[in-house]
C-alpha cells in the first residue's frame, strides 16, 4: 500500500479518535477526575467510553490475527501474554498521573491548541519521558 494512502488512513483514524474524545467529553480532566472520584460527585460516563473503546479494540485484535503484516506491508508484532514488573510498573505510574492530572496522551494531543498551560506543560513533559525511555 502507498505510503501516501497510510497517512491518510492514519489521519483519518487520529481525527475519528480525537472527535469522539471531543464528543464524549473525555478531553475535560474535570469529566475524568469525576469518574475517579468514586466518594464524590461520580460520573459513570467514562465506562460506557471505555466499553465501546474494547469492543472495537477486540475486534480489531481479532481481524489482525488473521493476517500476518499490517496494510501497510509491516509485520505484526507478537503480543506479549502475561503481567511482568514492567508492566505493572508503567500501569500504576500512568494511572497515578492520569488520576492527578484527569487526562492522558489521548486526550492531550486533542486538546493541546486550546492553549491551556496546563496541556502544554503536561504534552512537554510526555515527551521528555518518551525521550529518557529511548535513551
Amino acid at each position: 500500500m502507498r505510503k501516501e494512502i497510510v497517512l491518510l488512513i492514519s489521519a483519518i483514524c487520529g481525527l475519528v479518535f480525537g472527535t469522539g474524545l471531543i464528543v464524549s467529553d473525555m478531553a475535560n480532566p474535570k469529566t475524568v477526575q469525576s469518574f475517579l472520584d468514586l466518594a464524590g460527585d461520580w460520573n459513570p460516563a467514562l465506562i460506557f467510553v471505555m466499553v465501546g473503546a474494547l469492543i472495537v479494540a477486540t475486534i480489531g485484535f481479532n481481524l489482525s490475527r488473521l493476517k500476518k503484516t499490517s496494510l501497510s506491508g509491516a509485520p505484526f508484532p507478537p503480543i506479549r501474554r502475561g503481567i511482568d514488573k514492567r508492566l505493572a510498573i508503567g500501569s500504576m505510574i500512568f494511572g497515578i498521573g492520569w488520576g492527578i492530572a484527569g487526562i492522558c496522551p489521548g486526550p492531550a494531543v486533542a486538546i493541546l491548541l486550546t492553549g491551556h498551560w496546563q496541556v502544554l506543560l503536561f504534552v512537554a513533559a510526555m515527551l521528555l519521558g518518551m525521550l529518557l525511555f529511548e535513551a
